[in-house]
């Protein structure tokens, strides 16, 4: 910058010095045009004042060039101090941007060694996954090979059960065979008969006109007196005919239709094998300390009496440690209670005023979980267009046991044995699972209409639209009135199929006791009975007899009749089977 100046500088001297030389010029060359002629004095007047006026032009041209000089410079030292100053900056920039540089390429070095350091890691991860990989795939490899051992087991037993039933299909085919052999020879048989029977005709049709001859020579008797007889002769022998052949349909009939039977019954079973939870009348609470026991009976019994006013439950307090029972025969009321209670205990705020709130608030949510139960029951069984009135009194049946079994548990049960028999016999499985599922609905009503649940509910399933065969199945399940089609029998079937079910219903030791030996005194009563043995917890009895007393078709009338005066007599779940044994022995000693 400083020589930038310097040479303005020159620049300007040299401009004045040319401006001095153009004016010397001009001032010589007025010379020499006036040194040709005598300068006058005017001449010389006017050359003085122009010397005057060119040095004053000079001087001022001096000072111009000096000032302009001097302003340059001051602008040249101005702008290199600018210079100066942005080259101090971009060198304090150069700094800090080499600093950053230099911090940058530590950081990205102390980056480098991080990411080095975490590749370092990942690898020795990836290596213990790899071996971890390594050991899954050992043991993979062992569970593969278990695997396949237990599926080679699994085809094993397939093939040994395969080769079983080939074995009882085979063993079907030959008795088949040998009925078919049987069903031939009987057919030989009857052709034979029936050839005998033609000859038979003949005969009697020679011996019918000998008869005829005789009648009419000894008794007088004309043609159509003498026919009228052997017809109703031949009508006797053919209703005779007629009603071995029918005994012979019948029993047949009678042992296919066991045998289809069992095996419906039999699949049903297979197929739905629900678990079954015995409930109980009476509900226990426990308590936090033996302490609630006071503030639940409160001053003066003021608490418990209110509490058994207000829900109609017996609240017994004994010296059961931290334990209070609820006791109702209404099993909705006692879920209520207990719900009450439980809320009373932890809230700890017990007098009659709250319990009131309370039990109202319980009332609530008892109903909110029968009309969830009962929704729930309708989605499991199939059935979407139940009436709202029924759904709501099918919801009741949640808190109701039968023998220990809950109702809505055993008419969903029902509702699906129902289907799966149903589907194998070839019947309407929407009606047949409607009306087991149905059949027990009157029990929610039990205790505010009087008359038996069947009729009950038939009059409610009557009374909201559901169809005839659904209130027959209804009202006849328990034979209030005699069953008249299929449905009605199907749900006998499958009520008895639930409840006869081991587990599902019990009963207290007293009346199981009492029934037992009721049980043995019926049977033992009937004459030539010797012993009775009540067996597989009452729902069988074995009759010892005497056979010298009692003979075969005496045995089958005597466990026809011990049954009978079972089915009148006694309440029962499920079924009893009533066996009559006769047997002869015959004992000698050899000596």
């Amino acid at each position: 910058m400083n020589s930038t100046v310097g040479f303005l500088v020159v620049g300007l001297l040299v401009v004045v010095l040319i401006a001095i030389g153009v004016l010397a010029a001009i001032l010589f060359r007025r010379s020499r045009a006036a040194g040709s002629h005598d300068p006058t004095p005017a001449q010389l007047e006017e050359t003085a004042r122009l010397r005057t006026e060119a040095q004053q032009e000079i001087e001022a041209i001096r000072a111009r060039a000096l000032e302009e000089a001097r302003d340059l410079r001051a602008d040249g030292e101005a702008e290199a101090e600018a210079v100066r100053s942005q080259a101090t900056r971009l060198r304090a920039e150069a700094e800090t941007y080499q600093r950053a540089v230099r911090d940058e390429a530590d950081s990205y070095d102390q980056s480098i060694r991080s990411a080095a350091d975490e590749l370092r890691l990942k690898a020795q991860a990836a290596l213990r996954e790899a071996e971890e990989a390594q050991l899954e795939g050992e043991r993979l490899r062992g569970e593969a090979a278990s695997f396949s051992q237990s599926q080679h087991d699994e085809i094993r037993e397939i093939r040994l059960s395969q080769e079983r039933r080939e074995h009882r299909l085979t063993e079907r085919e030959e008795r088949l065979d040998r009925d078919g052999s049987d069903l031939e020879r009987r057919r030989a048989e009857a052709q034979e008969q029936g050839e005998a029977l033609q000859e038979r005709v003949a005969a009697l049709t020679a011996a019918e006109a000998e008869q005829r001859t005789a009648l009419e020579r000894i008794a007088g008797l004309s043609a159509d007196q003498a026919r009228e007889e052997v017809l109703a002769v031949a009508r006797q022998d053919s209703k005779r005919q007629a009603a071995i052949i029918a005994r012979d349909i019948e029993a047949e009939a009678r042992r296919h239709a066991e045998v289809k039977a069992q095996a419906v019954i039999v699949e049903a079973i297979q197929r739905l094998a629900p678990e079954q939870t015995a409930e109980s009348v009476v509900s226990t609470v426990d308590l936090p300390s033996d302490e609630m026991k006071g503030r639940i009976i409160g001053r003066e019994g003021r608490n418990i009496r209110s509490f058994e006013q207000i829900t109609g439950v017996n609240v017994l307090i004994d010296d059961t440690p931290e334990t209070v029972l609820l006791s109702c025969f209404d099993p909705v009321r006692r879920e209520t209670a207990r719900l009450t209670l439980l809320e009373l205990i932890a809230d700890g705020r017990i007098h009659p005023a709250r319990i009131e709130q309370v039990y109202e608030r319980s009332q609530r949510r008892i109903a909110d979980r029968c009309q969830q139960a009962a929704e729930d029951a309708l989605l499991a069984v199939g059935i979407h267009d139940l009436h709202p009135e029924l759904v709501t009194l099918m919801g009741r049946l949640r808190y109701r046991t039968s023998y220990g079994q809950n109702v809505l548990k055993h008419l969903v049960e029902c509702a699906n044995i129902a289907g799966v028999m149903a589907a194998e016999l070839k019947l309407d499985v929407a009606s047949c699972k409607r009306g087991a599922f149905l059949h027990d609905i009157g029990k929610a009503l039990t205790h505010e209409v009087q008359g038996p649940h069947a009729v009950i509910g038939a009059d409610l399933a009557r009374k909201y639209g559901e169809s005839d065969d659904v209130v027959h199945a209804i009202e006849a399940h328990h034979n209030d009135v005699e069953p008249h089609s299929v449905e009605a029998v199907l749900t006998q079937a499958c009520d008895a199929m639930s409840g006869g079910r081991p587990g599902a219903r019990r009963e207290s030791l007293e009346s199981y006791v009492q029934r037992l030996e009721r049980l043995e005194t019926l049977a033992a009563a009937h004459e030539g009975v010797t012993k009775v043995f009540a067996m597989q917890a009452g729902r069988e009895v074995r009759v010892m007899v005497e056979p010298g007393a009692v003979d075969d078709i005496g045995a089958q009338v005597l466990a026809r009749d011990i049954a009978k005066q079972v089915e009148e007599e006694l309440t029962y779940p499920g079924q009893i089977r009533v066996t009559v044994v006769r047997e002869s022995r015959a004992t000698e000693v050899a000596r």
